[in-house]
């Protein structure tokens, strides 16, 4: 490596082996910071006992990742200032053996980039259908783009100039943090390079749910927050989101309720071409899906769950502007 340094923070809660995993996974000789958040399952014990530097969060003001990622770079820099880059890591990932090389050659390359982020994969795709749909998910493409997730190599100099994360998001805080570099001139890069192994442990359509509801909540704030400075891949995803999980379920409902109104014929024929419209954009999904090279039972299981997907979806947009309109904070949104 170079003379630059990178410190390591990672951030968890109640996250167990998994936890131990992460930890045991980063390379002797970098600084680590672990902030943890409520958890009651031994974390916090065993980051004392790898020599790392611990952060317990208080619950007054509500645990987030923004906040416990904040406390940690703050307190990484507070130990160490000369520290000139971050890897953050969520703690139910591991990281790859060659990551910290390829992501400070990539970075160091090129003094535009804020951030520096490789391929996330799942442990264990093969337990679960939604494992596989968050491997899936992971394999954004390569170059650059407008967005990161949690695990990410992040410059100081940017992450100081933003003021970091924004605290009071429970989701979402990443493409927030990277629009705002963005309208300075930062900019951020996927590079083809392995970067960590995330252990999302998705075993049943419940989590997933609770998942796709967080998702939502992040859409929703995001375009509340930004408005038409959102990235516009958000809001078309919002618009998605209200007509396919709002207003074409609004309108069934109506025409069932109101059959004896329009007439049995009528009301069936609206009823119809609203299912049909659904059955049609699971094909056009499936077909997107099987042509990009995935099985097509995977396909299958693909488009009918982000079908699904947006009732969910829905449930969070709701519960982000219920809780702004009134003023009031959002609690987590955990599917483990």
């Amino acid at each position: 490596m170079t003379s630059d340094k990178i410190g390591i923070v990672v951030i968890g809660r109640n996250e167990g082996d998994r936890l131990k995993r992460c930890l045991r996974s980063i390379p002797v000789g970098f600084q680590v910071v672990y902030v943890d958040s409520g958890s009651s399952d031994g974390s916090v014990d065993f980051a004392r006992s790898t020599g790392g530097i611990v952060v317990e969060l208080d619950d007054q003001r509500g645990f987030t990742a923004a906040r416990a990622r904040n406390a940690g770079w703050r307190r990484l820099l507070e130990h160490d200032p000369g520290t000139n880059f971050i890897q953050f890591i969520d703690g139910d990932c591991e990281v790859e053996a060659e990551w910290f090389s390829k992501a400070l050659r990539a970075i160091t390359a090129d003094d535009r980039l804020a951030i520096v982020f490789g391929r996330r994969r799942e442990r264990f795709p093969e337990k679960s259908i939604y494992n596989r749909l968050c491997d899936d998910e992971w394999n954004v493409p390569i170059g650059i783009v407008s967005a990161c997730g949690g695990d990410a190599l992040v410059r100081v100099t940017a992450l100081r100039e933003a003021d970091g994360y924004s605290d009071d998001l429970i989701a979402g805080e990443e493409p927030d943090l990277c629009l705002r570099l963005g309208r300075t001139g930062w900019q951020v890069r996927r590079i083809d390079a392995a970067m960590t192994l995330h252990d999302a442990n998705i075993l049943h359509f419940s989590n997933w749910w609770k998942r796709a509801r967080r998702s939502g909540y992040a859409y929703a704030m995001h375009v509340w927050r930004h408005g038409m400075q959102a990235f516009p891949s958000w809001r078309r995803a919002l618009l998605s989101i209200f007509f396919w999980g709002f207003i074409l379920p609004a309108i069934l409902f109506l025409l069932v309720a109101g059959a004896a109104v329009f007439g049995p014929i009528m009301a069936g024929v609206g009823i119809a071409t609203i299912l049909s419209v659904y059955l049609l954009q699971f094909f056009r999904i499936y077909w997107r899906k099987l042509h990009s090279g995935q099985p097509w039972r995977f396909a299958a299981a693909y488009g009918g769950l982000v079908l699904v997907g947006k009732f969910a979806e829905m449930s969070g947009v709701f519960q982000c502007f219920s809780a702004t309109i009134r003023g009031r904070k959002s609690g987590l949104i955990e599917y483990k």
